[in-house]
């Protein structure tokens, strides 16, 4: 009997192989979204950089339920908003901000955003998440706060803004909004945001019974080492993977 390497990342012969690898990811993660709660409305998006048009992202098309996309659903936008690949419109919201951020941060393949239950809830304290659990110290001096909430995000300044405030950090919490996520593969990206929101639940439970014990700094920092790396990050959403592709093997169509 053998047993998987989970701990090693794709390879692949052809900009087409890795493309559809990708598309096939991203379809996952709008799945787990979907199976977590993380969908309210046609709010949400995540996106991802095309390995071939850097200057181009694959995105939900608006109005799709997350529980029903499929990697062929997914349409290809460049940064001028235009749709270069599908029949679909884009959400002006996504453009304003993914555009923005992946401009401005050119090591990172996706990005997620979403009107989760207890990051929405958490952004209105326009607070940074404490280190008082070993998963939160993923975050630990790696996330910063908007502070700036002007209505609904359709002016590409305000993603620009959103941008700077993400800085070189793999999450950015939006107060009165929610939480954005980054990574290097769809699979980090996604993996940051479900344990983000998870993390926000945590602290906001434990808020209500008392006042938290924080990590001391030294053991904070040694820990965000150990959790909040870019291949912690992907290794931990493998299994999420096998799980969802048991269950909804369309996803990857």
């Amino acid at each position: 009997m053998t047993t998987k390497d989970l701990s090693k990342q794709p390879t692949f012969g052809s900009v087409d192989e890795e493309r559809q690898h990708l598309k096939q990811r991203l379809a996952g993660a709008f799945r787990l979204f979907s199976k977590f709660g993380f969908d309210e409305g046609v709010a949400g998006h995540i996106t991802a950089r095309d390995p071939g048009e850097k200057d181009h992202f694959w995105v939900n098309p608006f109005g799709m339920h997350f529980s029903q996309i499929k990697a062929s659903d997914l349409i290809l936008v460049n940064h001028d908003g235009d749709v270069v690949e599908g029949d679909q419109p884009v959400n002006r919201a996504a453009f304003a901000i993914h555009s923005q951020v992946h401009a401005a941060r050119p090591d990172v393949i996706a990005a997620a955003h979403s009107h989760s239950i207890y990051g929405k809830t958490w952004s209105t304290l326009g607070r940074k998440l404490d280190p008082i659990t070993q998963d939160a110290c993923a975050f630990y001096n790696d996330h910063s706060v908007f502070d700036d909430y002007t209505g609904v995000v359709h002016d590409l300044e305000e993603g620009r803004r959103i941008g700077k405030a993400l800085a070189s950090h793999k999450a950015v919490i939006l107060r009165n909004h929610g939480l954005l996520t980054v990574g290097e593969t769809v699979d980090e990206c996604a993996w940051w945001f479900i344990t983000m929101e998870r993390s926000c639940q945590a602290q906001i439970l434990a808020e209500s019974v008392g006042k938290p014990v924080l990590i001391d700094e030294e053991h904070a920092e040694r820990t965000s080492k150990y959790v909040g790396s870019s291949k912690s990050g992907w290794f931990q959403f493998q299994p999420l993977w096998d799980r969802i592709v048991k269950e909804q093997p369309d996803l990857l169509e």
